[in-house]
């Protein structure tokens, strides 16, 4: 009778631990896309459409001059043209 004394206390923790970690995992998003991995799985990387899928890298500074420098050459280019 007396392991009762123990083993009940310890059981209340335990389901309150297991409620908070349910509640933490929702308001984090945890259980927002269920479908997306087990899907993204049948997808070639390789493949366009799928690539069209994901979003866009931002440009780091680095990349951000050669594409000015390639859009005023461009620019040139057109303007040569006619």
């Amino acid at each position: 009778m007396t392991f009762l004394y123990i083993l009940v206390p310890i059981a209340v923790v335990l389901v309150i631990i297991a409620i908070w970690v349910f509640t933490w995992a929702v308001d984090s998003g945890q259980y927002d896309d269920l479908d997306g991995p087990a899907h993204s799985i049948l997808f070639d990387d390789e493949d366009p459409a799928h690539l069209a899928a994901q979003p866009e890298e931002k440009p780091t500074p680095a990349d951000e001059p050669k594409d000015l420098e390639a859009s005023a050459a461009e620019s040139q280019d057109r303007d040569n043209r006619s």
